[in-house]
């Protein structure tokens, strides 16, 4: 279980997240909102990018909070970002190989790993390929294939599916759905692709200006008139 409790952040005079608080107990949870909401701010905060003025974050009893920041790797934590963080100048198999390098375990066991998530996410044949030969798609299955490496217990993935076709975005959800039966890592994700949010997400967290407006189930939670409201504008009657 991941749970956020009363975490904020404040840069300065602006509260970037207010005390936000959910308890996240599905294989794949989402977090949603519009731009500038506190996404990214709240994977920063479970990151350990930003320590939060007060609040927790505690995954399977662990407090994240008060683990250093390059610790978190070797504990079991893996992250993607809007922009893949893929070395043009290594090979799909070099950029995996250069994270397990930093993860417990034999070298022969780094590498058994290494070619079990490349094997995974369907890439294999494409491992001695250089990143800067890959594609928007290959990249970001690369950039999943990064998390999946060392028995991970939670994965985040920030904006997985921007960029990509309807077919390629159903694909990359497809291999999400999996990520259970191949290591016991939770996944949150956040996108703007809402129809992917629908599809593998059993819960979802709302955020907008830094609130928490809505959280539970996600087919509920999309149906709330102020997450509507939230994202199309639409004024919520309150009367």
């Amino acid at each position: 279980m991941i749970a956020l409790d009363g975490v904020t952040v404040r840069f300065g005079g602006l509260v970037a997240l207010d005390a936000i608080s959910a308890q996240f107990e599905a294989a794949v949870s989402g977090i949603i909102g519009p731009n500038g909401a506190g996404k990214t701010t709240t994977m920063n905060v479970i990151s350990g990018f930003l320590t939060p003025k007060s609040g927790a974050v505690v995954v399977d009893g662990t407090d994240l909070v008060g683990m250093s920041p390059h610790k978190r790797p070797h504990w079991g934590l893996r992250r993607s970002f809007q922009r893949e963080q893929i070395a043009d100048d290594l090979s799909v198999l070099g950029n995996l190989l250069s994270l397990a390098d930093n993860l417990h375990g034999s070298r022969a066991e780094r590498r058994a790993n290494v070619d079990a998530a490349l094997e995974f996410v369907g890439i294999t044949a494409m491992a001695g390929r250089m990143g800067a030969s890959l594609n928007t798609y290959e990249r970001r299955l690369t950039d999943l294939a990064r998390c999946l490496v060392g028995q991970p217990r939670l994965i985040m993935l920030d904006e997985p599916a921007g960029g990509l076709t309807v077919e390629e975005s159903a694909h990359l959800g497809d291999i999400i759905l999996r990520i259970g039966g191949f290591c016991p890592a939770q996944v949150l994700v956040i996108d703007h692709d809402v129809d992917l949010i629908a599809r593998i997400c059993a819960q979802t967290l709302v955020l907008d200006f830094g609130r928490r407006i809505a959280f539970g189930p996600t087919a509920a939670v999309l149906a709330d008139p102020a997450v509507k409201a939230a994202y199309l504008g639409i004024e919520v009657d309150h009367a």
